[in-house]
C-alpha cells in the first residue's frame, strides 16, 4: 500500500509514464492515480488502452504550461505525490526550437513547483515532489569514469541545458521552501511504445520496411541503455522510499556503440521476419554528426543500488529482443 492518496504523474502517456502509470496501477490499488498530459506528438493514450477502466486510474488533458490550470487542478484532486515526466526531450528537435524546450522544461517545471508549494505550504512533509531528469545534464565523457549524483554540470545542448535549469529549480525549491523533493537522473530508456524519432524504435522501423539506417559519424557514440520496465521500478523505489533532498543516478550498467545497437536490431528483426541473415545490412548509412554530439554517458548507480536495493534486472539482449518483438506485433 503507498503511503500516498492521490499521485499526479505528469506525461503519463509518454513512453517511461506510461509504464510507470501501469506499474503504480497494479502495485497501489488504493491510490488515485491522475495522468496529465498535454498529448504532443510523444503522447499516446493507446500506450494505456488496458488501463482506461482501472477504478483508480482518471486521465486530464492539461498542460503544465499553464499556471492557473494547475493550481485548479491541485485544489481538486488534493495531490499527496507529483512524480515529473513532462519534458520536452528529443535533442535534434531542441537544436531546431530551443524555445519551445525552455517552455516546457523550465517554465512548465516552475509552474508545477509552484502550484505544489501554494498547495502544500512551506516546510511541508507528508507529501513529495519527485523530478524526474537525464544523464545528459553531466555533459560528456571520455573513454573512462562514470557518471555519479555528484558529477558536476555540463550540458551540451538546448535540451540538456534546459533539464539542469528544471533541476536547479528544483533543488532551489528544498533548499528555499522545504519542498519535499526527491531527483533522479537516468541513462538512455529503451522497451516497447517508444516513441519512433528515438534510435532504436526508428531503426527496428526502418528495418521492416527496408529504409536507410542512418547513424551519425560513425556510430561510435556511446550511452548507457535502461530497459523503461526496470526503470519504472527505481521510480516506484524512489517515490515511496527515497530520502527527500537527495539525488539518484539510474543507470542500466549497460554501454553500448550506435552501430552496435543497430548490428544486433538488424539481426533480431531480420530473424524474427523469417529472413535470411543478414538481409538489412546494406540499409545501414553513415550521415553527418549532429551538432554538440556528446561522445560518452555512463551512470555509476551504487548509490540506489546501496540505498534502495535496486539495480537494473533486465539484460540487453533480452529487452532488444522484447522490444523489437513488442513492435512487430504492433505496428
Amino acid at each position: 500500500m503507498s503511503k500516498f492518496k492521490s499521485i499526479l504523474v505528469t506525461g503519463g502517456a509518454g513512453f517511461i509514464g506510461s509504464h510507470l502509470i501501469r506499474r503504480l496501477l497494479k502495485q497501489y490499488p488504493n491510490s488515485k492515480i491522475l495522468n496529465l498530459d498535454a498529448l504532443t506528438y510523444a503522447g499516446n493514450l493507446e500506450n494505456l488502452k488496458d488501463c482506461e477502466n482501472a477504478p483508480n486510474y482518471e486521465f486530464v488533458h492539461g498542460d503544465i504550461n499553464n499556471f492557473d490550470f494547475l493550481q485548479k487542478l491541485f485544489n481538486s484532486h488534493h495531490f499527496d505525490a507529483v512524480v515529473h515526466l513532462a519534458a520536452e526531450s528529443h535533442v535534434d528537435n531542441s537544436i531546431k526550437d530551443p524555445f519551445g524546450f525552455a517552455q516546457t522544461n523550465i517554465q512548465g517545471t516552475l509552474n508545477l513547483l509552484e502550484a505544489a508549494r501554494q498547495h502544500w505550504g512551506n516546510n511541508a512533509q507528508e507529501q513529495r515532489f519527485y523530478h524526474i531528469s537525464t544523464d545528459e545534464v553531466f555533459g560528456s565523457l571520455g573513454d573512462e569514469g562514470q557518471f555519479t549524483e555528484t558529477t558536476p554540470y555540463d550540458p551540451r545542448s538546448p535540451y540538456s541545458a534546459s533539464k539542469a535549469a528544471s533541476d536547479h529549480l528544483v533543488r532551489a525549491y528544498f533548499h528555499t521552501y522545504g519542498m519535499p523533493v526527491v531527483l533522479s537522473n537516468c541513462s538512455n530508456n529503451y522497451g516497447p511504445g517508444q516513441h519512433t524519432e528515438k534510435l532504436i524504435p526508428l531503426m527496428i522501423q526502418n528495418i521492416v520496411n527496408q529504409k536507410a539506417l542512418p547513424i551519425y559519424g560513425k556510430g561510435e557514440n556511446i550511452r548507457d541503455w535502461l530497459y523503461v520496465e526496470d526503470h519504472a521500478e527505481a521510480i516506484d523505489l524512489i517515490l515511496h522510499q527515497g530520502q527527500i533532498g537527495e539525488t539518484y543516478a539510474i543507470g542500466g550498467n549497460n554501454e553500448q556503440r550506435n552501430i552496435d545497437i543497430v548490428y544486433q536490431l538488424i539481426e533480431i528483426t531480420d530473424r524474427v521476419l523469417g529472413r535470411k541473415e543478414g538481409t538489412s545490412m546494406a540499409l545501414v548509412s553513415f550521415v553527418t554528426d549532429r551538432l554538440g554530439h556528446d561522445f560518452r554517458y555512463a551512470i555509476d548507480a551504487s548509490k540506489i543500488k546501496k540505498n534502495l536495493g535496486w539495480k537494473a534486472k533486465t539484460s540487453f539482449e533480452k529487452g532488444l529482443e522484447k522490444t523489437v518483438r513488442s513492435y512487430l506485433k504492433n505496428k
